[in-house]
């Protein structure tokens, strides 16, 4: 009896030995490595002719008070220590999406293996008045997001315009859902005039004006940080 008391008690300590390594390889890391893809609104250097000095996203009174650094904050929350961003301004790719190349200009996001990629564009992108136009920039935004799937199989959150438009957000919308990404609407936000910069301070540039001030960056960064999956678990629990 005592030999099978012995084998019995070993063999649960095997099983426990078990089910802590896969729950451990079952429970999913925080994000380590976040890539942020957009436009002005993301990051913009300084211009000294449109009268912005700062080199953060345009048009936030601080760089800490931009989306990004809003949502790299809000992430910390899940991470043992602060996760690695990889912001880059893709306007160009907006402007010319059909002829961009993606290849050469990505070629740094795809190395820096994102686990997480948060694309926010639309604002730049030249008006979608055909089928066409539909078609060409959603066969752009797909390659672009398939590109960086392949490189490390990342989340995608990808962001409406804050500048609301339904042709742009139809496009970015569909491609999201064939790479299986996760859509944040933040389509009601330019209704409220107080998620404008042009409503906290003034500007002497109205295209400045235009952008997200604090609030707007702070509603923008809440909607996509209430997108975040969340079963990842908080580093202290």
């Amino acid at each position: 009896m005592k030999m099978f008391s012995i084998i019995r008690f070993a063999a649960a300590i095997v099983l426990a030995g078990a089910f802590l390594t896969f729950g451990s390889m079952a429970e999913e890391p925080a994000f380590q490595r976040v890539l942020f893809l957009g436009n002005s609104i993301t990051k913009h250097g300084p211009k000294e002719d449109i009268g912005w000095t700062g080199n953060w996203g345009m048009a936030a009174s601080s760089e800490e008070r931009d989306y990004v650094h809003l949502v790299t904050a809000g992430l910390s929350t899940y991470a043992k220590s602060p996760c690695e961003t990889m912001v880059q301004n893709i306007a160009g790719f907006e402007r010319n999406y059909a002829t961009y190349n993606l290849k050469s200009q990505l070629e740094d996001a795809r190395e820096f293996q994102p686990d997480l990629v948060i694309l926010a564009i639309g604002e730049n992108v030249p008006k979608l008045d055909s089928d066409e136009a539909k078609a060409d920039f959603e066969s752009s935004v797909l390659t672009l997001l398939n590109g960086l799937k392949r490189a490390s199989d990342p989340v995608i959150i990808v962001r409406s315009s804050f500048w609301a438009n339904e042709a742009k957000d139809g496009v970015l919308r569909k491609v999201c859902e064939e790479v299986d990404g996760i859509f944040v609407s933040i389509d009601e936000l330019d209704s409220d005039e107080s998620n404008f910069a042009r409503a906290e301070r003034d500007f002497s540039h109205k295209g400045v004006a235009a952008h997200p001030g604090d609030k707007g960056m702070k509603a923008i960064a809440d909607a996509i940080l209430a997108a975040v999956p969340t079963k990842q678990s908080k580093a202290d629990e």
